[in-house]
């Protein structure tokens, strides 16, 4: 299959390069930010990039229309773009979801779209399920800007598909591993790993004791994978991620555990960190029953070896 990524040159998307690449399929990603996360591909005879954006109707066109299927994993994300820069969070997130859907449309191009559990807000009710309710704070709070910007890009999907297009649903728990963000940005795993290496304290928000599902990448992309080319997925929304709850002050544990630092915890308010247009969630776990069911994946990777190899890489690094 020839297939398109859009943000193909990030995290989830330079692991889902190689997977397609090892299946034997021909692979474009559309990238307007670096590619050092690809770097290792860039000699590889099924291999493209294209260095723009999702904002570009023109480019996008121009590739979809080449293509046999779409994963559309490009968005701005990240708590400090969330509360420093929620416009462009929701134009891009909004407009570029749009921008692929239209096109995709006019092609009849199957779409995966990569959405977040953040769509799930606060809801109190554990595990969420695929169609639980949204439960958001007040509009005032820019926190809640990314986990808007991803339900309206569902409601764009359904209404697509009304309309015929195929289109599958991804919502992803905290995938982690090699290759994640810069350190000391974007998700809690590399804000504790540039504080690790550097034998500082790991700083650990109110008591530490909200939990997350963090999913290894490999399990993610296999997912991921089958919700683009498996059976019975059209129409389908899917949590993509391990049941496994684990603390935030257990994970800073673990990762000083497995690590070896010096490291010690200190723990800090949010406003501390990020101000006041920040809300945390107590417990975000998934109903992964359909994700195992249709799609055939089980998210089986340890924490402990994924941190392992996560530390391990960025050490290298």
């Amino acid at each position: 299959m020839k297939i398109l990524i859009t943000g193909g040159g990030g995290f989830v998307g330079s692991h889902l390069s190689e997977a397609l690449l090892a299946r034997g399929d021909e692979v474009y990603i559309l990238e307007p930010g670096g590619t050092q996360k690809v770097r290792h591909l860039l000699g590889h005879p099924r291999f493209r990039i294209v260095r723009d954006s999702v904002m570009s109707h023109d480019i996008l066109d121009s590739l979809i229309a080449q293509v046999d299927l779409v994963y559309h994993l490009a968005a701005v994300v990240g708590v400090e773009h969330y509360v420093g820069d929620p416009y462009e969070v929701l134009n891009v997130n909004v407009n570029g979801t749009q921008n692929v859907l239209k096109v995709a449309y006019k092609y009849g191009r199957k779409v995966v779209f990569s959405s977040t559990s953040e769509v799930y807000g606060r809801n109190p009710k554990l595990p969420w399920s695929e169609d639980d309710d949204r439960v958001l704070g007040s509009t005032r709070i820019d926190r809640w800007c990314y986990s808007t910007s991803k339900a309206v890009g569902e409601h764009f999907c359904f209404a697509y598909h009304k309309l015929g297009l195929p289109v599958t649903i991804t919502r992803y728990f905290n995938v982690y591993g090699p290759r994640l963000d810069k350190i000391d940005v974007g998700r809690i795993i590399t804000i504790f790993m540039g504080q690790l290496l550097r034998g500082e304290p790991l700083t650990v928000i109110g008591d530490g004791l909200q939990t997350r599902c963090f999913t290894y990448v490999d399990d993610a992309v296999a997912a991921t994978i089958a919700a683009g080319v498996g059976p019975g997925t059209d129409g389908q929304v899917f949590n993509i991620g391990t049941d496994v709850e684990t603390s935030i002050l257990d994970l800073a544990k673990l990762m000083i555990d497995i690590s070896g630092s010096p490291s010690t915890i200190r723990f800090v308010s949010k406003e501390e960190v990020y101000g006041n247009s920040y809300e945390d969630i107590a417990r975000r776990v998934p109903d992964n029953t359909r994700m195992r069911k249709i799609l055939g994946v089980e998210a089986e990777t340890p924490l402990r070896d994924g941190l392992a190899r996560t530390i391990e890489w960025f050490r290298t690094q």
